[in-house]
């Protein structure tokens, strides 16, 4: 009998540990993983590796979603990853978000372009908004073929009606006439104003050793002025015409470093596939 109580005591023991620890054992395995591929990496184009990479998670019991976004902690972590990096050290920065706080990307985005060796920013899917912001401070972009950037008109909140583009806010109050319009639209065009010329300030400082003069200010004014929608995608076709030089060939560690930071999910995957490499069949035959 007491062998039984036993038994089942060291089965429920045993599961209950299981459940804990498993997901702490996968998690931990996972940052190993992205480790030694991080560090392949570094080796292979000579640059230390920082990524800044933001996924939809899910959280709590129904899976409700969860969006990640650039924030100071971000920029506390970069900022202190370039620290630890010799002056003479290229540095690689991996991004893939959606954007975020204007501080944060601003922070991460002067950093990179004060460090004094060659910095890299590599999209292997895409980087809006803040993303982009910090993309324009690096040396070199490097994108896949098939990736984007967007504009990085700053927006302005409103508690009544949310995130408006402060390019539309001016347009709207311009057309319409000053003394047309209620005060509180006339404070948000005034702060419309100030994030604009800021923001297209920015762009200038972070591109103007790169660019020139005249360059740097017609491209701060184009990704600044609302001439697209927010999350309007810039393909690599479209950031070559604005006179931006993209590579397009990235490493292959990127993309599985990339596959080492899922997107958590407790309902079937909408994407599926076979995950191997076809040959074409001209090639098989060619074969010996």
């Amino acid at each position: 009998m007491n062998g039984e109580l036993d038994l089942g005591f060291l089965f429920w023991l045993f599961l209950i540990l299981f459940i804990f620890l498993w997901p702490q054992y996968r998690i931990k395995a996972l940052q190993n993983a992205r480790m030694e591929l991080m560090r392949r990496c570094e080796k292979k184009i000579g640059c230390r590796i920082i990524t800044l990479i933001h996924r939809q998670e899910r959280i709590g019991l129904f899976g409700i979603p969860f969006y990640k976004y650039i924030d100071i902690e971000d920029s506390e972590q970069v900022l202190r990853a370039i620290r630890m990096t010799p002056p003479d050290m290229p540095v690689a920065l991996i991004i893939h978000t959606p954007g975020g706080l204007v501080l944060a990307a601003t922070q991460i985005a002067l950093a990179l372009k004060e460090h004094k060796a060659k910095t890299i920013a590599i999209i292997p899917h895409y980087a809006m908004s803040g993303g982009t912001l910090i993309a324009l401070a690096a040396d070199e972009i490097w994108m896949d073929q098939n990736a984007v950037l967007g504009p990085v008109d700053p927006q302005i909140a409103d508690q009544r009606l949310g995130i408006l583009p402060a390019a539309s806010i001016l347009k709207i109050v311009n057309e319409k006439g000053r003394e047309k319009v209620r005060e509180e639209y006339l404070i948000l065009a005034d702060i419309s104003e100030k994030a604009i010329r800021q923001m297209e300030q920015l762009v200038y400082n972070l591109t103007v050793e790169k660019f020139g003069e005249e360059k740097a200010r017609e491209l701060a004014r184009t990704m600044v002025e609302g001439r697209w929608t927010h999350d309007y995608p810039m393909t690599v076709d479209e950031i070559k015409k604005l006179g931006i030089d993209v590579k397009t060939e990235i490493p292959e560690e990127v993309y599985k470093l990339m596959e080492l930071y899922p997107q958590p999910t407790a309902m079937r995957p909408s994407v599926e596939f076979v995950p191997l490499p076809y040959v074409p069949e001209r090639q098989r035959r060619a074969k010996p």
